[in-house]
């Protein structure tokens, strides 16, 4: 594969970055996905500081590759953060959920390069003016907290590429060669892989949660939620909670009391598969197979130069 702006930015083989997905992107994913050619990903949203600094110590002892940490900027320690990935010399941070301004200077100040993720083209122009080295566009395909506005990543990639002049990594239900091709058609110049890896041997999250996702089918996510940070999860018996919550018009107040602390935690890591939130994008519909990080990369550059190749014989 010929080299873009993605790959020398990040120094990478593959323009293929993981997400750094709660209670799924420790340093073991991390490791496989940078060891594989993409850009692993240390999740730090779900890591006590000084956990998020051990696990960035052992993935730097397993391979001196380049890798990200991911960094939700409305994290309630997050000074403690900033100055442990600046500390630890990480060469890359993925900011999400607040305002680029804030810490985008004191990052690049110590050679790191900064990357933001944003639900709209409104937030990506106020990202790039903010100076970030490049935007991932994510669609409301993708699990997790996600967009109010429920713009699709079809719909979202070429509006945000033609805003900005700063790379784009286009991201949600990305988890195929094709789905990657076709990213690349919109004018991404990466894709950012959530679902896909969630769902990979070494990914952290519980066993019961990794089968309930494989064996999810069409319809079985929703985005929900909305009244106070909407994610995108797995329909379950938390969710019919919320949905009666919906229909009696509840306040916001009424959704925190039933979320409460650890529901993702809860669903995720520990296998709660009732009163958890599962947390997964739509794409693990087309997923049926749990595979090593190395084999979703391999196929996805396989399958995407056959997709593009296939493109070009196309004459109309």
């Amino acid at each position: 594969m010929d080299k873009n702006r993605i790959c020398e930015l990040f120094k990478i083989k593959y323009p293929i970055v993981q997400a750094g997905m709660v209670w799924v992107s420790g340093q073991k994913l991390a490791t496989a996905v940078s060891l594989a050619g993409g850009l692993g990903v240390i999740g730090a949203g779900s890591m006590h500081p000084e956990t998020l600094q051990l696990h960035i110590q052992k993935l730097k002892q397993k391979t001196n590759l380049p890798f990200a940490v991911n960094i939700p900027l409305l994290y309630p320690e997050i000074d403690k953060i900033i100055e442990i990935v600046i500390t630890e010399n990480v060469p890359i941070v993925i900011t999400s959920a607040g305002n680029p301004n804030i810490y985008t200077s004191k990052l690049k100040a110590h050679d790191i390069k900064v990357v933001h993720v944003v639900s709209s083209v409104k937030f990506a122009i106020k990202a790039a003016n903010a100076g970030v080295d490049a935007i991932v566009a994510e669609g409301f395909e993708a699990g997790g907290h996600n967009g109010r506005d429920e713009t699709t990543t079809l719909v979202l990639t070429p509006m945000v590429v033609s805003a900005v002049n700063i790379p784009v990594i286009a991201a949600g239900g990305i988890a195929s060669g094709n789905a990657m091709a076709a990213c690349f058609a919109l004018g991404a110049e990466g894709v950012q892989v959530g679902t896909r890896f969630a769902l990979s041997k070494e990914s952290s999250a519980h066993i019961s949660y990794i089968n309930a996702c494989i064996n999810a089918g069409e319809g079985d996510t929703i985005l929900t939620l909305k009244n106070t940070t909407p994610v995108r999860m797995l329909k379950n018996e938390l969710y019919n909670q919320i949905s009666i919550l919906d229909q009696n018009n509840a306040d916001k107040e009424a959704y925190l009391q039933l979320m409460g602390k650890g529901r993702a935690k809860k669903g995720i890591f520990e296998g709660d598969l009732k009163e958890g939130e599962l947390e997964i994008g739509q794409v693990t519909a087309a997923i049926n197979q749990v595979k090593t990080a190395k084999e979703i990369i391999d196929e996805m550059t396989v399958e995407f130069k056959k997709t593009v190749s296939y493109i070009h014989t196309i004459n109309f």
